[in-house]
C-alpha cells in the first residue's frame, strides 16, 4: 500500500527532515542543503524561503513575511513557495 502524498498548503508547518539542514558555503558563496551522504545546491528565491522554516511558522506565515520583504505579487510568491516546498517534501527533505 502506498502512502498518500503530503499536500503542502498555507496551513502546513514544515521543518527539515532528520539529517538535513540549510547551510551557507562562504567559500563558494552558495546555499546548500546538507543531507546524509549528499548535498543540494539551492539558488534563486529558495534560500530566502528555506531560511524561514522553523517548524513553528506556517507556510502562510512564510509567504506573508516574503511579501513584506520583496516587492513581488502575492500570487507569484504563493506559487513559487508552494512549488518549492512541495517538491522538497516529496523528496523527503522536509516534513510536517
Amino acid at each position: 500500500m502506498t502512502e498518500a502524498p503530503h499536500i503542502v498548503t498555507e496551513e502546513t508547518v514544515l521543518s527539515f527532515a532528520r539529517g538535513h539542514r540549510l547551510q551557507h558555503d562562504r567559500v563558494r558563496d552558495l546555499w546548500i542543503i546538507q543531507a546524509p551522504e549528499k548535498a543540494f545546491v539551492i539558488e534563486g528565491a529558495a534560500p530566502h524561503i528555506l531560511r524561514l522554516l522553523d517548524g513553528e511558522r506556517s507556510v502562510g506565515g512564510i509567504i506573508q513575511q516574503l511579501e513584506e520583504q520583496f516587492s513581488a505579487p502575492r500570487e507569484v510568491i504563493v506559487k513559487d513557495v508552494l512549488a518549492l516546498l512541495s517538491e522538497l517534501t516529496e523528496k523527503n527533505v522536509l516534513h510536517t
